[in-house]
Protein backbone atom coordinates (compact mmCIF):
# COMPACT_ATOMS: atom_id res chain seq x y z
CA UNK A 1 0.00 0.00 0.00
CA UNK A 2 0.98 3.19 -0.93
CA UNK A 3 2.50 5.73 2.16
CA UNK A 4 0.66 8.92 3.06
CA UNK A 5 3.81 11.02 1.31
CA UNK A 6 2.56 9.02 -2.21
CA UNK A 7 -0.90 10.00 -2.70
CA UNK A 8 -2.06 13.10 -4.50
CA UNK A 9 -4.98 15.60 -3.63
CA UNK A 10 -7.91 14.53 -5.30
CA UNK A 11 -8.77 17.38 -7.24
CA UNK A 12 -5.18 17.24 -8.46
CA UNK A 13 -5.59 13.28 -9.87
CA UNK A 14 -6.25 13.26 -13.89
CA UNK A 15 -8.80 11.05 -16.14
CA UNK A 16 -8.79 10.56 -19.43
CA UNK A 17 -9.32 8.27 -21.88
CA UNK A 18 -7.62 5.53 -24.05
CA UNK A 19 -8.57 4.13 -27.28
CA UNK A 20 -7.17 1.63 -30.07
CA UNK A 21 -9.89 2.67 -32.63
CA UNK A 22 -10.89 -0.53 -32.08
CA UNK A 23 -12.68 -2.43 -35.30
CA UNK A 24 -15.92 -2.46 -33.84
CA UNK A 25 -18.49 -0.71 -36.15
CA UNK A 26 -20.18 -1.78 -39.23
CA UNK A 27 -16.18 -0.46 -41.10
CA UNK A 28 -13.02 0.41 -40.13
CA UNK A 29 -13.64 4.04 -41.71
CA UNK A 30 -16.47 4.21 -39.38
CA UNK A 31 -14.38 3.02 -36.56
CA UNK A 32 -12.27 5.87 -36.66
CA UNK A 33 -14.88 8.04 -37.47
CA UNK A 34 -16.20 7.23 -34.15
CA UNK A 35 -12.90 7.95 -32.63
CA UNK A 36 -13.39 11.55 -33.64
CA UNK A 37 -16.96 11.76 -32.18
CA UNK A 38 -15.76 10.08 -29.02
CA UNK A 39 -12.89 12.71 -28.44
CA UNK A 40 -15.25 15.74 -29.22
CA UNK A 41 -17.30 14.77 -26.49
CA UNK A 42 -14.58 13.83 -23.84
CA UNK A 43 -13.26 17.44 -24.46
CA UNK A 44 -17.02 19.01 -24.07
CA UNK A 45 -17.10 17.28 -20.66
CA UNK A 46 -13.73 18.50 -19.32
CA UNK A 47 -11.86 15.07 -19.23
CA UNK A 48 -8.55 15.45 -19.24
CA UNK A 49 -6.61 13.62 -21.77
CA UNK A 50 -8.15 11.55 -25.05
CA UNK A 51 -4.62 9.21 -26.06
CA UNK A 52 -4.62 6.91 -29.39
CA UNK A 53 -2.83 3.68 -29.38
CA UNK A 54 -0.68 2.49 -32.61
CA UNK A 55 -1.23 -0.80 -34.55
CA UNK A 56 -0.85 -2.92 -37.78
CA UNK A 57 -3.76 -5.06 -37.49
CA UNK A 58 -7.47 -5.45 -38.52
CA UNK A 59 -8.92 -5.48 -34.47
CA UNK A 60 -7.97 -1.71 -34.48
CA UNK A 61 -7.95 1.32 -37.16
CA UNK A 62 -5.34 3.83 -35.56
CA UNK A 63 -2.00 3.26 -37.39
CA UNK A 64 -0.63 6.38 -36.85
CA UNK A 65 -1.85 8.07 -33.61
CA UNK A 66 0.24 11.11 -34.35
CA UNK A 67 -0.84 11.98 -37.75
CA UNK A 68 -4.38 11.34 -35.81
CA UNK A 69 -3.70 13.46 -32.88
CA UNK A 70 -2.73 16.19 -35.46
CA UNK A 71 -6.54 16.07 -36.86
CA UNK A 72 -8.45 15.82 -33.48
CA UNK A 73 -6.34 19.18 -32.49
CA UNK A 74 -8.70 21.04 -35.17
CA UNK A 75 -11.65 19.57 -33.85
CA UNK A 76 -11.42 20.03 -30.34
CA UNK A 77 -10.75 23.04 -27.76
CA UNK A 78 -8.90 21.82 -24.43
CA UNK A 79 -8.28 18.51 -23.95
CA UNK A 80 -4.72 17.09 -24.04
CA UNK A 81 -4.21 14.93 -27.19
CA UNK A 82 -1.43 11.83 -26.39
CA UNK A 83 -0.33 8.42 -27.41
CA UNK A 84 -0.90 5.45 -26.00
CA UNK A 85 1.32 4.00 -27.15
CA UNK A 86 3.87 4.96 -30.16
CA UNK A 87 5.69 1.97 -30.94
CA UNK A 88 9.25 3.78 -30.79
CA UNK A 89 11.17 0.56 -31.34
CA UNK A 90 9.74 0.76 -34.97
CA UNK A 91 9.59 4.24 -35.13
CA UNK A 92 12.20 7.04 -36.35
CA UNK A 93 12.62 9.54 -32.73
CA UNK A 94 13.17 12.16 -35.25
CA UNK A 95 10.15 12.09 -36.72
CA UNK A 96 8.48 11.67 -33.45
CA UNK A 97 9.18 14.74 -32.28
CA UNK A 98 8.66 16.58 -35.68
CA UNK A 99 5.30 14.96 -35.64
CA UNK A 100 4.42 15.77 -32.06
CA UNK A 101 6.13 19.30 -31.87
CA UNK A 102 4.23 20.28 -34.59
CA UNK A 103 0.93 19.01 -33.42
CA UNK A 104 1.77 20.42 -29.84
CA UNK A 105 2.56 24.33 -31.54
CA UNK A 106 -0.70 24.12 -33.35
CA UNK A 107 -3.02 22.81 -30.48
CA UNK A 108 -1.74 25.47 -28.39
CA UNK A 109 0.56 23.35 -26.00
CA UNK A 110 -1.76 20.18 -25.72
CA UNK A 111 0.51 17.20 -26.44
CA UNK A 112 1.66 14.60 -24.84
CA UNK A 113 3.73 11.65 -25.97
CA UNK A 114 3.64 8.40 -24.56
CA UNK A 115 6.00 5.41 -26.03
CA UNK A 116 6.71 2.02 -25.14
CA UNK A 117 7.34 -1.35 -27.23
CA UNK A 118 3.51 -2.23 -28.05
CA UNK A 119 1.75 -5.32 -26.99
CA UNK A 120 2.21 -6.82 -30.81
CA UNK A 121 4.69 -7.05 -32.94
CA UNK A 122 3.20 -6.40 -36.92
CA UNK A 123 5.11 -3.31 -37.06
CA UNK A 124 8.59 -5.17 -36.92
CA UNK A 125 8.41 -6.52 -40.54
CA UNK A 126 6.21 -3.69 -41.62
CA UNK A 127 8.84 -1.76 -41.44
CA UNK A 128 12.35 -3.70 -41.83
CA UNK A 129 13.33 -4.46 -38.30
CA UNK A 130 13.90 -7.55 -36.81
CA UNK A 131 12.00 -9.59 -33.72
CA UNK A 132 15.32 -10.25 -32.18
CA UNK A 133 16.51 -6.55 -31.87
CA UNK A 134 13.16 -5.89 -29.76
CA UNK A 135 14.97 -4.89 -26.68
CA UNK A 136 17.72 -3.35 -28.32
CA UNK A 137 15.65 -1.25 -30.93
CA UNK A 138 13.73 0.03 -27.95
CA UNK A 139 16.64 0.77 -25.74
CA UNK A 140 18.56 2.50 -28.28
CA UNK A 141 15.39 4.96 -30.02
CA UNK A 142 14.56 5.54 -26.08
CA UNK A 143 18.28 7.03 -25.50
CA UNK A 144 17.68 8.72 -28.26
CA UNK A 145 14.47 10.71 -27.87
CA UNK A 146 15.83 11.68 -24.64
CA UNK A 147 18.67 13.12 -25.77
CA UNK A 148 16.74 15.17 -28.66
CA UNK A 149 14.17 16.45 -25.53
CA UNK A 150 17.11 17.53 -23.51
CA UNK A 151 20.00 18.98 -25.51
CA UNK A 152 19.92 21.30 -28.12
CA UNK A 153 21.63 21.06 -30.73
CA UNK A 154 22.66 17.33 -30.07
CA UNK A 155 24.58 14.91 -31.49
CA UNK A 156 24.12 10.59 -31.79
CA UNK A 157 25.19 7.93 -33.00
CA UNK A 158 23.93 4.94 -32.56
CA UNK A 159 23.79 1.28 -33.97
CA UNK A 160 20.24 0.74 -35.42
CA UNK A 161 19.78 4.62 -35.97
CA UNK A 162 21.31 7.62 -38.26
CA UNK A 163 24.29 9.56 -37.58
CA UNK A 164 23.65 13.00 -36.59
CA UNK A 165 26.31 15.79 -35.79
CA UNK A 166 24.99 18.83 -33.57
CA UNK A 167 21.59 18.49 -34.85
CA UNK A 168 18.39 21.35 -34.48
CA UNK A 169 14.92 19.83 -35.13
CA UNK A 170 12.00 21.86 -36.07
CA UNK A 171 9.77 23.03 -35.06
CA UNK A 172 11.78 24.41 -32.11
CA UNK A 173 9.66 23.89 -28.97
CA UNK A 174 10.16 24.21 -25.08
CA UNK A 175 10.13 20.30 -24.60
CA UNK A 176 9.89 20.76 -20.81
CA UNK A 177 6.01 21.51 -22.18
CA UNK A 178 5.56 18.50 -23.73
CA UNK A 179 5.45 15.84 -21.00
CA UNK A 180 6.72 11.82 -22.30
CA UNK A 181 5.78 8.80 -20.78
CA UNK A 182 6.88 5.19 -21.00
CA UNK A 183 4.38 2.48 -21.06
CA UNK A 184 5.34 -0.47 -18.65
CA UNK A 185 3.69 -3.73 -18.81
CA UNK A 186 5.33 -4.86 -15.37
CA UNK A 187 9.17 -5.55 -16.17
CA UNK A 188 10.81 -4.01 -13.53
CA UNK A 189 13.66 -3.58 -15.40
CA UNK A 190 11.63 -1.51 -17.55
CA UNK A 191 10.67 0.50 -14.45
CA UNK A 192 14.35 1.54 -13.63
CA UNK A 193 15.00 2.69 -17.48
CA UNK A 194 11.76 4.83 -17.15
CA UNK A 195 13.63 6.33 -13.95
CA UNK A 196 16.75 6.64 -15.42
CA UNK A 197 16.00 8.96 -17.79
CA UNK A 198 13.52 10.96 -15.73
CA UNK A 199 10.36 10.09 -17.52
CA UNK A 200 6.63 9.78 -16.50
CA UNK A 201 4.95 5.97 -15.87
CA UNK A 202 2.33 4.53 -17.19
CA UNK A 203 1.83 0.97 -15.77
CA UNK A 204 -0.40 -1.03 -18.09
CA UNK A 205 -2.81 -3.23 -16.45
CA UNK A 206 -4.70 -5.58 -18.09
CA UNK A 207 -4.87 -8.47 -16.25
CA UNK A 208 -4.92 -9.01 -12.28
CA UNK A 209 -5.91 -6.50 -9.55
CA UNK A 210 -4.45 -3.51 -9.90
CA UNK A 211 -3.30 -3.75 -6.57
CA UNK A 212 -0.14 -5.93 -7.53
CA UNK A 213 1.43 -3.40 -9.54
CA UNK A 214 1.78 -1.14 -6.42
CA UNK A 215 5.68 -2.37 -6.08
CA UNK A 216 6.23 -1.00 -9.47
CA UNK A 217 5.48 2.08 -8.12
CA UNK A 218 7.04 2.50 -4.99
CA UNK A 219 10.10 1.39 -7.15
CA UNK A 220 9.63 3.92 -9.23
CA UNK A 221 9.94 6.38 -6.54
CA UNK A 222 13.11 4.56 -5.10
CA UNK A 223 15.13 4.57 -8.17
CA UNK A 224 14.25 8.14 -8.79
CA UNK A 225 15.83 9.16 -6.10
CA UNK A 226 18.01 6.79 -6.52
CA UNK A 227 19.34 8.50 -9.78
CA UNK A 228 18.99 11.74 -7.72
CA UNK A 229 16.12 13.28 -9.64
CA UNK A 230 14.40 15.88 -7.68
CA UNK A 231 11.28 16.78 -10.15
CA UNK A 232 8.41 14.38 -9.50
CA UNK A 233 7.24 12.75 -12.59
CA UNK A 234 4.06 11.59 -12.57
CA UNK A 235 2.75 8.04 -12.33
CA UNK A 236 -0.18 6.95 -14.05
CA UNK A 237 -2.11 3.85 -15.57
CA UNK A 238 -4.27 2.43 -17.67
CA UNK A 239 -6.92 -0.48 -18.26
CA UNK A 240 -10.35 -1.29 -19.89
CA UNK A 241 -13.04 -0.58 -18.80
CA UNK A 242 -16.94 0.76 -19.62
CA UNK A 243 -19.52 2.27 -17.29
CA UNK A 244 -23.57 2.02 -17.53
CA UNK A 245 -26.33 2.82 -15.83
CA UNK A 246 -25.89 -0.45 -13.95
CA UNK A 247 -23.35 -3.51 -13.55
CA UNK A 248 -25.03 -6.20 -15.82
CA UNK A 249 -25.41 -3.72 -18.56
CA UNK A 250 -21.86 -2.80 -18.42
CA UNK A 251 -21.25 -6.52 -18.41
CA UNK A 252 -23.21 -6.80 -21.00
CA UNK A 253 -21.89 -4.21 -23.42
CA UNK A 254 -18.26 -5.07 -22.95
CA UNK A 255 -18.25 -9.34 -22.30
CA UNK A 256 -19.13 -10.11 -26.01
CA UNK A 257 -16.51 -8.10 -27.69
CA UNK A 258 -13.62 -8.53 -24.57
CA UNK A 259 -14.11 -12.43 -24.66
CA UNK A 260 -13.68 -12.37 -28.93
CA UNK A 261 -10.65 -10.36 -28.58
CA UNK A 262 -8.96 -12.72 -25.73
CA UNK A 263 -9.87 -15.87 -27.82
CA UNK A 264 -8.11 -14.58 -30.92
CA UNK A 265 -5.02 -13.34 -29.14
CA UNK A 266 -4.93 -16.40 -26.69
CA UNK A 267 -4.93 -18.60 -30.08
CA UNK A 268 -2.08 -16.73 -31.57
CA UNK A 269 0.22 -16.63 -28.47
CA UNK A 270 -0.71 -19.74 -26.65
CA UNK A 271 -2.42 -18.37 -23.80
CA UNK A 272 -5.15 -20.81 -21.88
CA UNK A 273 -8.62 -19.32 -23.23
CA UNK A 274 -10.60 -17.03 -21.30
CA UNK A 275 -13.68 -18.43 -19.85
CA UNK A 276 -16.59 -16.59 -18.59
CA UNK A 277 -15.41 -17.29 -14.68
CA UNK A 278 -12.10 -15.99 -15.36
CA UNK A 279 -13.91 -12.39 -16.71
CA UNK A 280 -16.09 -12.39 -14.08
CA UNK A 281 -13.17 -12.29 -11.69
CA UNK A 282 -11.60 -9.32 -13.81
CA UNK A 283 -14.60 -7.62 -13.67
CA UNK A 284 -14.75 -7.94 -9.61
CA UNK A 285 -10.96 -7.85 -8.56
CA UNK A 286 -8.96 -7.60 -11.66
CA UNK A 287 -8.14 -5.26 -14.02
CA UNK A 288 -11.42 -4.69 -15.76
CA UNK A 289 -13.65 -1.60 -14.71
CA UNK A 290 -16.52 -2.33 -15.63
CA UNK A 291 -19.85 -1.61 -13.85
CA UNK A 292 -22.21 1.00 -12.43
CA UNK A 293 -20.51 4.56 -11.60
CA UNK A 294 -20.27 3.35 -8.14
CA UNK A 295 -18.92 0.26 -8.88
CA UNK A 296 -15.95 1.36 -11.09
CA UNK A 297 -15.28 5.01 -8.75
CA UNK A 298 -15.14 2.59 -5.99
CA UNK A 299 -12.76 0.33 -7.71
CA UNK A 300 -10.36 3.61 -8.87
CA UNK A 301 -10.47 5.24 -5.40
CA UNK A 302 -8.59 1.64 -4.15
CA UNK A 303 -6.67 1.34 -6.80
CA UNK A 304 -5.09 4.85 -6.65
CA UNK A 305 -4.37 4.47 -3.01
CA UNK A 306 -2.47 1.52 -3.80
CA UNK A 307 -0.58 2.69 -6.69
CA UNK A 308 0.12 6.75 -5.26
CA UNK A 309 -0.41 7.79 -9.14
CA UNK A 310 -1.66 10.48 -10.47
CA UNK A 311 -3.40 9.50 -13.84
CA UNK A 312 -5.87 7.23 -14.75
CA UNK A 313 -6.93 6.51 -18.45
CA UNK A 314 -9.81 4.41 -18.86
CA UNK A 315 -9.01 1.95 -22.45
CA UNK A 316 -12.42 2.08 -24.15
CA UNK A 317 -13.59 -0.17 -26.95
CA UNK A 318 -15.56 -3.12 -26.16
CA UNK A 319 -19.34 -2.60 -26.77
CA UNK A 320 -20.75 -0.15 -29.54
CA UNK A 321 -20.58 3.65 -30.16
CA UNK A 322 -23.87 4.41 -28.11
CA UNK A 323 -22.24 2.53 -25.46
CA UNK A 324 -19.06 4.37 -25.73
CA UNK A 325 -20.82 8.08 -25.35
CA UNK A 326 -22.95 6.73 -22.53
CA UNK A 327 -19.92 6.16 -21.03
CA UNK A 328 -17.91 8.87 -21.80
CA UNK A 329 -20.74 10.82 -19.83
CA UNK A 330 -21.22 8.77 -17.03
CA UNK A 331 -17.53 8.84 -16.66
CA UNK A 332 -16.86 12.31 -16.68
CA UNK A 333 -20.40 12.73 -14.67
CA UNK A 334 -20.02 10.42 -12.07
CA UNK A 335 -17.62 8.36 -11.74
CA UNK A 336 -14.94 11.18 -11.55
CA UNK A 337 -16.29 13.55 -8.64
CA UNK A 338 -17.27 10.33 -7.23
CA UNK A 339 -13.47 9.08 -7.12
CA UNK A 340 -12.39 12.43 -5.58
CA UNK A 341 -14.77 12.49 -2.99
CA UNK A 342 -13.79 9.11 -1.96
CA UNK A 343 -10.20 10.21 -2.00
CA UNK A 344 -10.41 12.98 0.02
Amino acid sequence: MATLETQIAPQDLDFGIDTFGDNNAESQHQSLLNVVEQAKLADELGLHSFNLGEHHRDDYTISSPLTTIGYLAGVTKNIHLGTAVVVLSSEDPVRVYEQAATTHVLSGGRVELTVGRGSFTESFPLFGYKLQDYEPLFDEKLEMLVKIWNERPFSWEGHFTQKLDRQLLYPEIDTSTLPVFVAVGGSPQSVVRTAHFDLGLRLAIIGGAPERFAPFADLYRREQEEFGHTQRRSIGFHAPGIVADTDDEAVDAFRDDYLRFNKRVGAERGWPPMTEARFRQEVEDGALFVGSPQTVATKLARAFRALGADTFNMKMGQGNQDQHLKSIDLYANKVIPMVRDMLS
